[in-house]
């Protein structure tokens, strides 16, 4: 069925009333369907980030250069974010989330034909783009599942992203001891993304919006304050969660000094730790509540950060990741649903606003980290980013303006 969905009046998904009837078996099987999409983008850029150190040694890129060609990541996303949350209103997101995650994994495979610099740029920027366009169409898929049921459940779909994130550290360890290149790697992956988004497109959640002024305004969509907060604590965290996909491996390789064999650990444990905190982190959620969760959650994205910085060795290193991932499993699940909820906005759309700001986080950050290495050392940098997790904590317990959404 597709259901045509009025905004949100009153902070309900009015959508719901045309799923009342529906089996059991069958709404198990739609949240089946959404964690698998969650899955799959997710296993695409884990399968992207656990070859980072190879490609960047192949191509004879510095910290600085590899800092540059990250770049065209985020300007990828830029490029794309006016349009991501638009198109996901306007068309479905059970249509734009398959176009999406097709076009993604199509675009991972692009990454491992560069010979140059600039083949390695041009390949990023359509991969920054494809994501974009499926984290908001995947997003919102999570919103309107978790409308389906009673409890909150948004957690346990970015936990499949994070599991994915495992299994493609681990993917990537069994490729590496088979000797095979970047390309075929991201080639095997590809085609088995591709077969799971074709055999689970038919159960996604059909909603589509009626247009508003919202989505008919061309460009940026105007920026509400409560979804700004909300952007800019995920900001936050996101920054964090970046460098642990794209520079974590090459923190243990420079700085840790671990043997080959090893350099995944921090990756690995980093992943673990994220996916382990988001599958428990609904009822973590509803025991403490999303305020204190946040709040806690902050202070260890720093404490970690910085224990990596004070201990920079092998099991020290590996555990202060460890704490980096649970600090960073709850809050961009919280901040989504809580993005979701908020009255008279499309989901979709919501999603947009605060995904602007979240994802420059994870995007820059990179980035900008490589400069920093660069100038002043990759353990100076990692301390600057340990920073941003008081700066969440400081911010939730401060913030007036997103309260309400605490406890609703």
């Amino acid at each position: 069925m597709e259901v045509k969905r009025d905004d949100m009046a009153t902070g309900v998904l009015q959508y719901k009333k045309q799923y009342k009837d529906v089996k059991v078996s069958y709404l198990k099987r739609v949240r089946w369907a959404v964690s698998l999409y969650y899955f799959s983008m997710g296993l695409c850029f884990a399968t992207w980030a656990s070859r980072i150190p190879d490609i960047k040694t192949s191509l004879g890129l510095s910290e600085a250069d590899l800092g540059t060609v990250l770049f065209a990541i985020p300007f990828g996303q830029l490029f794309i974010m006016p349009f991501s949350g638009r198109l996901a209103s306007k068309y479905g997101s059970h249509k734009t989330a398959v176009i999406g995650i097709s076009l993604y994994v199509i675009s991972l495979t692009t990454l491992g034909l560069g010979t140059e610099r600039w083949h390695l740029l041009l390949a990023l920027f359509f991969f920054g783009m494809c994501s974009n366009l499926t984290n908001i169409s995947v997003n919102t898929q999570g919103i309107y599942a978790e409308g389906l049921y009673k409890r909150a459940i948004m957690s346990s779909f970015h936990g499949a992203w994070s599991i994915a994130g495992f299994t493609g550290a681990v993917i990537s360890l069994g490729m590496t001891a088979l000797h095979l290149s970047p390309l075929v790697h991201f080639i095997i992956v590809s085609s088995v993304l591709l077969i799971v988004v074709a055999t689970n497109f038919k159960y996604l959640v059909r909603v589509k919006n009626k247009p508003t002024e919202q989505t008919k305004k061309k460009g940026f969509p105007k920026l509400n304050p409560t979804l700004m907060w909300l952007g800019v604590i995920g900001f936050c965290c996101m920054l964090s969660e970046g460098i642990m996909f794209d520079w974590s491996g090459v923190y243990f390789k420079d700085v840790v000094k671990a043997p080959a064999s090893l350099v995944v650990l921090g990756y690995t444990s980093f992943m673990l730790m994220m996916a382990t905190g988001r599958f428990l982190g609904d009822r973590v959620v509803q025991r403490f509540g999303r305020k204190k969760v946040l709040q806690v959650s902050g202070c260890l994205i720093s404490a970690g950060l910085l224990s990596a910085v004070l201990l920079p060795y092998i099991v020290t290193a590996a555990l202060s990741f460890m704490l980096v991932g649970i600090g960073v499993s709850t809050i961009v699940p919280t901040v989504y649903s809580l993005a979701g909820r908020t009255p008279d906005i499309a989901p979709s759309i919501a999603l947009t606003m605060v995904s602007s700001i979240s994802f420059l986080g994870f995007m820059l950050g990179p980035p900008v980290i490589g400069y920093i290495a660069e100038a002043f050392g990759l353990k100076i940098s990692f301390a600057i980013i340990g920073i941003f997790g008081f700066g969440i904590t400081i911010m939730v317990t401060r913030i007036k303006s997103i309260g309400h959404l605490f406890i609703r």
